[in-house]
């Protein structure tokens, strides 16, 4: 068994990187962004404000999220609905960076990751997997990359899905989700004091991961 913490800003490259290291070690990767992203879209649905902590937590006894997996993806289902790509747009990624402030949100969904933890060997990408989710992971990495680097990467990503968005909408929602991710007053999103710092802004994909598996066997002598 293994755990795997992998953690950093928005547009790092951490779920690219994570999956394709899950892949070359044959273990699970977790998503965790996509369960914020989840109850992120079930509160934009309902029409009440992220931000509004006694409205976000009075909705939770209405969702049901589940994490399955097929063919080795994950897939992030809500009430009975795999949601696919309707949770990856730059509106929900605000809304998920506000309702992850939320401590009962965190608490609603920490028993959900640390269950998969406890049955398999995983690598979890997010922003306190390695502070509170995974604290005794094996390998802490804390994946980073310039500014206009992560915002290039995630605008590609974004219009490659077909959505009209520009450069500069996406660096400034991406600088702002850092500023609120990283001072909020429930696990901030700032690196493990035992995390290793990775800078991809001038890696591939390709190199990103081939750095992360070297530092996990450089780790843990695998």
């Amino acid at each position: 068994m293994i755990q795997i913490a992998i953690d950093g800003p928005s547009g790092a490259g951490k779920s690219t990187v994570a999956k394709a290291v899950a892949k070359q070690l044959g273990i699970i990767y977790v998503d965790t962004g996509a369960l914020y992203r989840t109850i992120g879209y079930y509160v934009r649905q309902k029409g009440v404000d992220p931000k509004d902590a006694a409205g976000v937590e009075a909705l939770l006894p209405e969702i049901q999220v589940e994490l399955k997996y097929e063919n080795g993806t994950q897939i992030v289902s809500l009430n009975g609905e795999d949601l696919g790509d309707r949770i990856r747009t730059p509106e929900i990624s605000m809304y998920a960076s506000a309702v992850s402030a939320i401590p009962a949100v965190r608490t609603f969904l920490l028993e959900t990751q640390q269950d998969i933890a406890r049955r398999n060997s995983v690598i979890m990408d997010g922003r306190d997997i390695g502070t509170v989710i995974l604290p005794n992971a094996d390998v802490k990495i804390f994946l980073t990359a310039s500014d206009e680097c992560r915002a290039t990467r995630r605008r590609d990503e974004l219009v490659a899905k077909g959505m009209n968005v520009t450069y500069e909408e996406v660096l400034a929602d991406m600088q702002k989700r850092d500023r609120d991710d990283s001072t909020r007053a429930v696990a901030p999103a700032v690196a493990a004091e035992d995390a290793i710092l990775l800078d991809n802004s001038w890696m591939t994909p390709e190199e990103s991961t081939e750095a992360v598996i070297r530092l996990v066997k450089e780790k843990t002598g695998k």
